[in-house]
């Protein structure tokens, strides 16, 4: 059967890797963020206050074509990154920042909150949670450049606006993957029980978590 599954999660948390991995195991075809050129980017770092509301809707504009389009797939797809993130966390961070106009951000809302009312949502959400020292120890082995300048104080931030929107998140199930506590790269027993939770909600099961106890089992397998 069909299945449309988004990941969600911080920066360098591990959603491009675990995407590649479920796809292999789950027979479904992937789907990254797409790299396209922002023609308001340079703007946006020059002056963020003044192009905070052109940059973002660019990248919304994008991310609500890429849903529908993956939402109207034959087969089962897993998308790296939700078109939700866009608004409830990176959008929004910039508002409380002080580069989003609380007017410009109120229309921002207004069309994003619109666009989502029609569109399908994904039959599931998989949100990876990680504490800070865990993404800035990841970021530093996947050593991008253009990731370097990324503060603790910027992540945690990050975090806590995912944590604030994963709790208030009702459009479609949710699996909350501790990912401080699992290394599905270097342990094949923590990816086989992660497969085994998705498969297991994907199916209606309202209580699916993860124990850890069974953690610790699945890193000896």
């Amino acid at each position: 059967m069909r299945k449309f599954i988004a990941i969600a999660g911080n920066i360098g948390v591990g959603k491009s890797t675990l995407v590649s991995m479920l796809c292999q195991r789950l027979e479904s075809q992937p789907f990254y963020e797409p790299v396209s050129e922002n023609p308001y980017l340079a703007d946006f770092y020059s002056d963020m206050a003044a192009w905070s509301f052109h940059s973002q809707v660019f990248f919304l504009t994008r991310r609500l074509r890429a849903h529908y389009e993956l939402a109207q797939q034959p087969g089962s797809v897993v998308q790296d990154r939700s078109v939700y993130e866009d608004a409830d966390i990176f959008a929004r961070n910039l508002f409380l920042q002080g580069y989003f106009k609380p007017r410009d951000y109120e229309t921002y809302r207004e069309l994003y909150e619109t666009a989502v009312q029609l569109l399908p949502p994904p039959d599931l959400l998989i949100y990876l949670r990680a504490s800070v020292p865990t993404l800035l120890n990841r970021i530093s082995n996947r050593g991008r450049e253009f990731e370097r300048s990324i503060t603790p104080e910027y992540l945690q931030g990050l975090n806590d606006l995912y944590e604030e929107w994963i709790s208030n998140f009702v459009l479609c199930p949710v699996l909350t993957i501790p990912s401080d506590d699992l290394d599905y790269v270097a342990h094949a027993g923590h990816l086989d029980l992660i497969v085994r939770k998705v498969e297991d909600k994907l199916t209606g099961n309202e209580e699916v978590v993860f124990e850890a106890e069974e953690v610790a089992r699945a890193a000896q397998d």
